[in-house]
């Protein structure tokens, strides 16, 4: 039986879903239609960690928004999948463009369409506040919700696995004293 910390050292991509992930899962609408979506700047700065390490971090999400698409702009993030209702048939063709098996995947979902990811990927987690109904498919629940710092949680378990939470901080950070 493989262990968490062997899943982890063998991550070279995050794939996340958006609602309840990199968000509260709230959606706000105007009568103009989506109006606001909230992200954590702890998510972002994981993210961003984790590509500073020469993993990759995508997302793959059933909704479509323009609001997604920008932020994923900001951060660097190159593999966007929007409205993809049934997931696992593009998370395998993420996985087959960049040459990787899913036993190199990380992916974070927190509801029921996030399930067939989930059971496929080397190390499947889920905020705090996802759904119990993915406990018998998870590997790890984060300490922290969806939106609020659960990304950043995932990103920080990665890197330390893989021995590389303490050089990126020293490099990122501590070197600018």
């Amino acid at each position: 039986m493989t262990s968490n910390l062997e899943r982890l050292r063998e991550i070279r991509i995050v794939v996340l879903d958006v609602d309840g992930v990199l968000t509260d899962g709230s959606l706000v609408f105007t009568d103009k239609g989506e109006l606001a979506k909230k992200f954590h700047v702890r998510d972002g700065l994981g993210i961003k960690l984790l590509q500073a390490a020469g993993i990759e971090v995508a997302i793959l999400t059933g909704r479509t928004s323009g609001i997604v698409s920008y932020r994923a702009d900001e951060l660097g993030m190159t593999k966007v999948e929007q409205g993809k209702l049934k997931k696992l048939p593009t998370l395998r063709k993420m996985l087959e463009a960049a040459g990787l098996k899913p036993e190199n995947c990380a992916y974070m979902g927190d509801d029921l369409p996030d399930l067939p990811c989930l059971r496929t990927v080397g190390f499947a987690a889920t905020p705090w506040d996802g759904s119990s109904e993915l406990d018998p498919y998870i590997h790890w629940r984060a300490p922290h919700e969806g939106g609020r710092g659960a990304v950043r949680d995932l990103a920080e378990k990665i890197l330390q696995a893989q021995g590389r939470w303490e050089e990126l901080i020293d490099k990122q950070f501590l070197s600018q004293e």
